[in-house]
Order: structure tokens, then C-alpha cells, then sequence
């Protein structure tokens, strides 16, 4: 009979620490903060390198959103498919090594483009770490687990953001935005000898159909595998996968527009604060923290409302996130035509709980209805639709429809607030296709048990 982590938690619960499954989640929620703080950091950094290298909004969203993007979502797929054939544990050492030696790069840049080059080194060490990531914890936890764990992997977003929100801010206030870029990027080689030396990579399992996981082999000889013209074949197989369900389609692009308005926000809600309030880096590193407290809550309740209720109804775990993307819309409004700080902070804090509900049911819906010997590839092609339009488009466009206003509204902040208006906006229509998502999930989760019983 095969075994499959939808049944089976191959990782112990006990014993030693390399192979305390709970640990290694935390390892990796601590990887996945690094890789949020290096990333993020630059929405708060944006007044100052604007000043100094005296860009526009759409440049400044070019630096944080499509240069970095492109490489971070394309090499994405090719890294997940050599973590299918080789130790995943190594390649997210490996990926940790590069991002956090490139952002920290970015401290001395002179100009524009050598801080737009070391932001693509961001990208292309990023790229190695989420798919690999993925497909570790699915390997780890059963599916009735699976929700909350990849919620609790996804809280790095926001305990990484608001980490560097708050260093950012503080230490460019004080000393200067290289120092903060200098100062974030190197303990994450710490990180990376800790997740090399302390982290077990667990065994993989045969899908429910009894397909067995590709052989593993070494890093160098997978990526040789994975540079054949045929091997890059399967990728065709989870794009079919992702079009013939109706509910990863409707899912995938759900996160997508999630994804959009979440990081076009996320990047420019700083300056738009600095903008619209007065606050300085500091202030605003420090409401960046304090939100993010908000956005763990939001995440970890609506995945315990996704796994309890989904234990006899399965469709909660999408419908968990529609229900909350609906519910923003009212504070969404009310905080952008707000001109008193403390009245729109209240406004804020609904929408920072409500906006990080969505990560940890579309991962592990991804991953429940993947072979196991296709999770981080599936992994990789979600991130490459959701990084290439959310996180490269998201603050492009804001940027870039800020500085288009300007003639039409009087002055750049009004601009920006209109333009970061009318993309928050946008979630209802996500919304709308998390509940389609809601409507098929339960089935096919049905006949995929149905497929692992016959098998």
C-alpha cells in the first residue's frame, strides 16, 4: 500500500532536534522572514533613495517590484524542479547565502542601476527558497495539519515585513538607508549554517496513485537533468493540472489579484503614510511592527477557522478567504479618504488582519491536490503567476499611475493615494474567485481520496 503525507507525518514529533518536524518548520518560517525583511525593506526605504538618486514613483516601483520579480519568478521553476530530484534542505542554504549578501550589497550602491543589480541578486537567490520550502512541509505534515503549518510558515511575510519596517526605519532615521540594507542582509548567513547544519531533509512519499518520487540525486547532477529541453516537459503537466481544476484555476487566479494589491500596498503604504501624515521612518517603522502583530492574528485565525471547519467541509478553506476579502472592502475605503492620522489608524489595523487571511489556505490547497513527486514545481509555477504579476506588476503599476495622476489631482500625494484607492479595491474581485474556488474544492479533494483508497 503507498504512503502519502495526506496520511502519514514522516518527520517525528519527537526525538531528536534534526528530526522534530516542529522545528524544522520554525527554521524555515525563520528563512522565509529573512528572505520578507530583505525583501520589504525597500518599501521603507523608498523617501531617501528617491531624494538621493532623485527617481520617480514608477522608477522606485520598478526597484521593488519588476526588476526584482522577473528573475525571483522565472528561476523559480527551474530551482523547484532540481529540489524535486535533490536535497531541498541545501538549495534553501544555498539561496539564503545569495540574497542576504546582495541586499547587503545594496548598502554601498552609488547610483540607481548598481542598487537595481544587486536587488535582481535578491531576486535570483530568492527564487531558490519557496518551492523548496513548500514542498518540505507538505512532506511533514498530513493534510488535516497542513493549513496551519503553511500558516505558520506564512506569517514570515508579515513578521518579515514588519522586521523590516521597523529596522529600516529606525536605522535609516538614524543612520542612513545603506546601513539599514547592510545591517538586515548579513545575519542571514547565520540562518543558512543553522538550517545546513541543524534541519533534516525528510523523505519524500508516492503520490496516491502510487507514482513514486523522482530519485534524488545531487545538486549539480539535478541541474543538469533539469537544463535537458525534455526535462522541462512536466511543467506542462502542472499547468494542465492548475487549468483542469476549477478550483486551483479560480485559486490561482484569486492569489494572483491578492497578490497584486497586497504587494503594490505593502510597498508603497510607507511613503504614502510619510506623504499623507508627516510620520518619519521611524514612526513608520515602528506602525509597520505593530500592524504586522494584526496580520499574524489575521492569518493564524482564519487557518484555524480553514482546518477546523474544513475537517467535515473542505470548501472553508477557500471560502475562509472570500468571506475575509469581501469583508475589507468598507475599511479599505475608509482609510484612503481619511485625513486625520489616528482616525484612518483605525480603519488600518482591520485591514492589515483581513488582508493576510489568504496565504496558508492557497498553499496548502495547492499542495494537497499536487503529486508528491510534483509539489515544489507546483509550488513554482504558483509563485512564478503570483510573483510575476503581484509582486512585478503590483507596485509597478502603483508607481506608475501615481505619476500619471500628478497632473490630474495637484501633487503626489493625493496621486498615490487615489492609486493605492483604487488597486486595494481590486480584492473584491479576487474574492469573487476564492468562493468559485470554495464551490469545487470539496470534490476534488473527494476524488482524490477516492484515487488513494483504489490505490
Amino acid at each position: 500500500m503507498s504512503s502519502d503525507p495526506t496520511t502519514a507525518s514522516p518527520v517525528s514529533r519527537r526525538g531528536s532536534l534534526a528530526d522534530n518536524r516542529h522545528y524544522a518548520l520554525i527554521i524555515l518560517t525563520l528563512v522565509y522572514i529573512s528572505s520578507f525583511i530583505d525583501q520589504q525593506i525597500m518599501s521603507i526605504l523608498v523617501p531617501p533613495i528617491k531624494a538621493e538618486f532623485n527617481a520617480t514613483d514608477l522608477e522606485m516601483g520598478i526597484l521593488g517590484g519588476f526588476a526584482f520579480a522577473i528573475f525571483y519568478a522565472t528561476l523559480g521553476l527551474p530551482l523547484a524542479m532540481v529540489a524535486d530530484r535533490s536535497n531541498r534542505r541545501n538549495i534553501i542554504a544555498l539561496a539564503i547565502t545569495v540574497w542576504s549578501a546582495m541586499t547587503a550589497l545594496g548598502g554601498v550602491a552609488q547610483n540607481y542601476v548598481q542598487l537595481l543589480l544587486s536587488r535582481i541578486g535578491v531576486g535570483v537567490g530568492e527564487a531558490g527558497s519557496g518551492p523548496a520550502s513548500h514542498s518540505m512541509i507538505a512532506d511533514m505534515y498530513p493534510i488535516e495539519e497542513r493549513t496551519r503549518a503553511m500558516a505558520i510558515y506564512s506569517t514570515g511575510i508579515h513578521i518579515g515585513g514588519a522586521l523590516g519596517g521597523l529596522f529600516g526605519g529606525v536605522l535609516a532615521y538614524e543612520y542612513g538607508w545603506r546601513v539599514a540594507l547592510l545591517s538586515v542582509g548579513l545575519p542571514g548567513l547565520l540562518i543558512a549554517i543553522v538550517l545546513r547544519l541543524t534541519v533534516k531533509e525528510p523523505p519524500r512519499h508516492a503520490a496516491p496513485d502510487g507514482t513514486p518520487p523522482l530519485p534524488t540525486t545531487t545538486f549539480f547532477k539535478a541541474a543538469r537533468q533539469v537544463m535537458r529541453p525534455s526535462s522541462f516537459a512536466p511543467l506542462a503537466d502542472g499547468f494542465r493540472l492548475f487549468w483542469h481544476s476549477k478550483a486551483l484555476r479560480h485559486t490561482i487566479i484569486g492569489c494572483t489579484l491578492v497578490a497584486f494589491i497586497g504587494y503594490g500596498a505593502a510597498y508603497f503604504g510607507p511613503t504614502y503614510i510619510v506623504r499623507m501624515f508627516g510620520l518619519n521612518l521611524r514612526d513608520v517603522g515602528i506602525l509597520s511592527a505593530v500592524g504586522s502583530i494584526f496580520a499574524v492574528a489575521g492569518g493564524f485565525g482564519a487557518a484555524w477557522v480553514a482546518d477546523h471547519k474544513g475537517k467535515e467541509k473542505p470548501e472553508w478553506i477557500p471560502l475562509i478567504v472570500a468571506y475575509t476579502k469581501f469583508a475589507s472592502l468598507p475599511f479599505i475605503v475608509l482609510y484612503y479618504f481619511q485625513e486625520s492620522f489616528w482616525v484612518a489608524i483605525i480603519f488600518y489595523v482591520p485591514i492589515i488582519a483581513l488582508g493576510a487571511t489568504y496565504q496558508g489556505s492557497t498553499y496548502s490547497m495547492v499542495q494537497t491536490l499536487s503529486p508528491p513527486h510534483m509539489r515544489a514545481q507546483n509550488a513554482a509555477i504558483l509563485l512564478f503567476i503570483i510573483n510575476l504579476i503581484g509582486m512585478g506588476l503590483g507596485p509597478t503599476f502603483v508607481g506608475w499611475m501615481s505619476d500619471y495622476l500628478i497632473p490630474i489631482v495637484g501633487d503626489n500625494t493625493q496621486s498615490l493615494r487615489w492609486s493605492l484607492a483604487f488597486v486595494s479595491c481590486l480584492g473584491v474581485w479576487g474574492a469573487v474567485h476564492y468562493y468559485m474556488a470554495g464551490k469545487q474544492y470539496a470534490r476534488e479533494v473527494a476524488e482524490l481520496n477516492a484515487k488513494q483508497e483504489q490505490g
